[in-house]
Order: C-alpha cells, then sequence, then structure tokens
C-alpha cells in the first residue's frame, strides 16, 4: 500500500502516491494549519471562496481519493498535488500558515536566482548533499555524472532522437 503518513508540527498529514507523484489530504494540512475544530467546514468555506475570485484550477485539481481514516476504515477524501496544495496553503488566511508560506516565497526566490544565475542552482545542489551527510567524493562524482548527462541528452536533442520507442 502506498499510504503513509507525514508528521508536521507532531499533527499527521495522510499522503498516498496517485499518477507516480505524492498527493496529500487536504482536510489534514488545513487542520494542521489553522487548528480548526472543523477542518471539513473550513475547507467548503475555502473552495467556495476560491472559487468566487476565480481560481477554479485549484477545484479542477483535486482528487477524491481512498485514504485511511481515523476510524481505520477506507474514505474518499479531497487530495490534491503538492503544486495544488502549496496553491491551497497559500490561500489560507491563519498566523499558523505564515512560517509555511514565508518558506514558499523564499523557495520561490530561490529557483528565480537560479535561473539567472544557473551555478547558484549547483551551489545549492552541494550544500543540499552535504547538509544529509554524503561525502565530497560522492557529491563531486553525483556533480559530474549530472553534468555528463545533461551533455549527452543535449547531443541526443541537437540530432533529432525523441523519447520513446521507435515505430
Amino acid at each position: 500500500m502506498n499510504d503513509k503518513i507525514a508528521l508536521f508540527r507532531g499533527k499527521t498529514v495522510r499522503k498516498t502516491i496517485h499518477k507516480n507523484e505524492w498527493w496529500f489530504s487536504v482536510i489534514d494540512v488545513i487542520e494542521v494549519l489553522t487548528e480548526t475544530e472543523r477542518p471539513r467546514k473550513y475547507w467548503s468555506d475555502l473552495k467556495k471562496k476560491l472559487a468566487e475570485e476565480g481560481y477554479v484550477e485549484v477545484s479542477d485539481n483535486i482528487g477524491q481519493l481512498k485514504m485511511t481514516a481515523p476510524d481505520g476504515k477506507m474514505r474518499e477524501t479531497d487530495c490534491a498535488n503538492t503544486e495544488t496544495m502549496f496553491r491551497i496553503v497559500q490561500s489560507i488566511p491563519s498566523p499558523k500558515a505564515e512560517p509555511f508560506k514565508r518558506w514558499l516565497a523564499r523557495v520561490g526566490y530561490e529557483r528565480v536566482q537560479e535561473i539567472e544565475d544557473p551555478e547558484l542552482a549547483t551551489k545549492r545542489a552541494r550544500a543540499i548533499y552535504k547538509a544529509k551527510g554524503y561525502s565530497d567524493a560522492w557529491i563531486e562524482k553525483r556533480m559530474r555524472g549530472i553534468a555528463v548527462r545533461d551533455e549527452l541528452t543535449g547531443e541526443w536533442r541537437k540530432r533529432g532522437v525523441r523519447e520513446g520507442k521507435p515505430p
């Protein structure tokens, strides 16, 4: 089973693999970020507000997936992939959501910086690998492997190679 529980601030957030990506229980995330007694009602009101403001893509990207409920039974619940979940979190007007929103803003800013200066992405990748405990030799080998793969796929693109099996 692909169901997993993520812990955030000591509270559980159900997640599952769907369409080869992580999907999260919207109700669980709302409960963690708002500490409301009625997360389902909060989500219902937020969905209406988002639709009224023209953010229909959020509603369009929500899926009903079966997850283990607190009573142990499998029940359908609103779920969203990471991108949609970030959009939902951005729309939650709660002080509890602010640290997460600041983190999203910082990550977004870092990606814009990396577009302007791709060297920053390389430096950031090295720092992340180092923080995860990888040795300098492993990091160097990994970074060289990425560069070589980039060169190879670039050459394939220039020569007209396409993804998938040949006809």
